[in-house]
């Protein structure tokens, strides 16, 4: 059975990925990274969407980017939260993690020489996001040029393929594919300032992000249900 390396945060769209990956007949073999976030109630829910979406193996390793700082999710700076639409859009937001999902690749990438993987699974999405440099097309094309020039398997002819299957899909359409296939969103976790008992708090950025596309759909985000009125 062919192998891919599935980045998994333990959000709403790297769960997709997971999904999407297996449907492709893909044993799964998902990495978390432990990179310093302030909260690790995200690295649970990693546990919990590999264990329910049938991952051949789920390892989280351990890279201190909180030792460089720099972002409202690793460093002592408060979380933007109830921001309108118009303003997450506007420039690139603190909650960017410097070089985050290029050092998370490159770690997929020494994982998937070790496991003989044919591909990287990762859930950037270039559509719904939060004005993230290395969520655009124009990063994962970058970083497949370096997989082929980086690794031995490169420079005997073959590839392990970066996929990046949510890359153009809107928020709603990321749930809609997901729910095909079988995803609980209620395990997924993606909220950036969660409360003392790891609940989200409905008023960042990803929360409102996913909270509107949720709504779109008609749907209420199984997460949110203990703010609902």
């Amino acid at each position: 059975m062919k192998k891919a390396v599935v980045l998994l945060s333990g959000g709403l769209d790297s769960a997709t990925c997971l999904a999407i990956a297996r449907s492709q007949g893909y044993a799964c073999y998902c990495l978390s990274v432990n990179y310093g976030q302030k909260q690790k109630v995200e690295l649970e829910a990693a546990d919990r969407v590999a264990s329910a979406l049938g991952a051949a193996e789920h390892k989280t390793v351990v890279v201190d980017l909180g030792s460089i700082g720099g972002s409202a999710l690793t460093d002592d700076i408060d979380v933007p939260k109830d921001r309108s639409d118009g303003e997450m859009e506007e420039g690139i937001p603190i909650t960017y993690v410097p070089a985050r999902n290029t050092i998370m690749l490159s770690v997929a990438l020494g994982y998937a020489e070790v496991l003989g993987a044919d591909a990287i699974y990762v859930g950037v999405n270039a559509v719904d996001y939060s004005g993230y440099p290395d969520c655009r097309p124009e990063f994962v094309e970058a970083f497949q040029t370096l997989a082929n020039k980086a690794t031995k398997v490169g420079v005997e002819g073959d590839t392990i393929s970066i996929e990046a299957p949510l890359i153009h899909m809107t928020k709603p359409e990321i749930i809609e594919k997901g729910l095909s296939l079988g995803v609980d969103y209620a395990a997924t976790h993606s909220c950036y300032d969660p409360d003392s008992l790891g609940q989200a708090c409905g008023h960042c950025d990803a929360c409102l992000i996913r909270k509107k596309a949720f709504e779109d759909l008609g749907k209420f985000d199984p997460v949110l249900e203990h703010l609902a009125p």
